[in-house]
């Protein structure tokens, strides 16, 4: 038994829409795990070097092509290995869950919901530390994500109860 709900379809839409962000996100993680695994962080200097040149030789204090820089050089083994890491299995999980929740499987959304709550939290750790309105823009994503996930769980949720209160499978 199908129930719409025609007066939430713009923000079922934006749920969907959301998700399918997510999703790409993974899959930009995996491809980012991917690549450190592949490139030495030498590798990562030079070609962080390379993309920066003209824009440092155009304004020598470019506040993001000097970032990139320092990131870049201080670049070791063991902290490219962990972020392989860290992105590989962030963005399989982030796939998984955002796979399970498209597909209305029920355990997913508080899987989903938890997960993104230990990332809100480790966020909110790094916005403390060092601000950066992107990651503040990130976690305001991710909260909403949260909230817009909750709210379609407890419709899903009360979806079957109403199907199986009525015999429908």
């Amino acid at each position: 038994m199908d129930i719409t709900r025609p007066e939430t379809s713009a923000l079922d839409r934006t749920f969907r829409v959301s998700l399918i962000l997510k999703g790409l996100d993974g899959v930009l993680e995996i491809i980012g795990g991917l690549l450190l695994l592949l490139v030495t962080p030498a590798q990562i200097g030079d070609l962080a070097r390379f993309l920066t040149q003209h824009e440092l030789a155009q304004d020598p204090r470019d506040f993001v092509a000097n970032s990139l820089l320092h990131l870049t050089s201080n670049l070791s083994g063991s902290a490219s290995l962990f972020g392989a890491v860290y992105l590989l299995l962030h963005g399989v999980v982030k796939i998984v869950l955002v796979w399970a929740v498209l597909k209305e499987k029920l355990w997913a959304y508080p899987w989903m919901i938890a997960f993104l709550l230990v990332f809100i939290a480790y966020q909110s750790y790094r916005i403390s530390v060092a601000f950066s309105w992107g990651m503040v823009l990130l976690t305001a994503f991710d909260i909403f994500i949260v909230w817009i996930t909750w709210r379609e769980y407890r419709l899903r949720r009360a979806q079957r109860r109403l199907c199986s209160d009525n015999g429908h499978a």
